[in-house]
């Protein structure tokens, strides 16, 4: 009973020393957020403060972050779903007939430094009147969900056996029908995982909005730059904007954690 309690106290310091080092720098970017520029500038730093709201009063009616919110859902969703419609085929594609190089091709394109893609990407739709567009956004985002998804659910439909399709096929249905009825609804929690993923990696982009977009389609991550300045730093607004930036991606990965922890310990045929 005694080892039983040490380890269990053992246990707990580890996870209490590699948890306070992933949550530190998110809880003190939340409290952050609801201090004043001189107490969060203040040494030593202070724990117990006045919470004040005037930050994110700045982040959503002075810098109207409404907007650009709305930018980031739309070349985040749409760049995930195009995606996925390409992605989800390939992989299939991949899985089944043993396309390896293709699969190399795309994780050759995943690999790639996202700055490489940028000048041909800036000349294309400079040419095509397409700058400040929610077309190139998308498109350029889709270099990053793209390859994603062909590379979490290939191994996902590989795992899934072939006599499900065949059988499906002898009682008429088509390939295309076997994968649409039979395939996707096993591998439903590889598709919550593949789309998670994109879209928070879509989300969280920086670099393409950077170049290809301009007031108009300006992203949620470009717009931090609103409290910098050459002569000082808005920390407080920053940690407003982060928090608001994070939040959607933090609780989408909570709401369809469950799903892909039980969908990835289950078998896929299962039943």
């Amino acid at each position: 009973m005694k080892q039983s309690k040490v380890q269990k106290g053992l246990f707990l310091l580890m996870l209490a020393l590699i948890i306070i080092p992933i949550l530190f720098p998110f809880v003190w970017m939340l409290m952050s957020s609801f201090k004043t520029q001189v107490d969060i500038i203040s040494w030593p730093p202070k724990f117990i403060f006045t919470p004040v709201m005037q930050n994110y009063n700045r982040v959503f009616f002075e810098q109207n972050f409404l907007r650009y919110m709305k930018n980031s859902v739309i070349v985040s969703v749409v760049s995930v779903m195009l995606s996925l419609v390409l992605g989800l085929p390939a992989a299939y594609s991949i899985a089944r007939y043993k396309q390896q190089k293709l699969s190399m091709f795309i994780l050759i394109a995943r690999l790639m430094p996202g700055i490489s893609f940028l000048m041909p990407w800036y000349i294309v739709f400079s040419r095509l009147r397409l700058m400040d567009s929610y077309v190139a956004l998308i498109l350029s985002h889709m270099l990053i969900c793209l390859p994603l998804v062909v590379w979490v659910m290939a191994p996902y439909f590989d795992s899934v056996p072939r006599e499900l399709e065949e059988a499906a096929m002898v009682d008429g249905l088509t390939q295309q029908r076997a994968f649409t009825k039979i395939l996707l609804p096993l591998s439903g929690p590889g598709v919550v995982t593949a789309t998670t993923l994109s879209f928070i990696f879509s989300w969280n982009n920086f670099m393409f909005s950077q170049v290809l977009s301009q007031q108009k389609t300006r992203t949620l991550p470009i717009a931090v730059y609103n409290f910098l300045s050459y002569v000082e730093v808005d920390w407080g607004a920053v940690m407003a904007a982060a928090v608001t930036i994070m939040a959607p991606a933090i609780l989408l990965t909570m709401f369809f954690q469950k799903y892909v922890v039980k969908g990835l310990t289950m078998g896929a045929v299962k039943g």
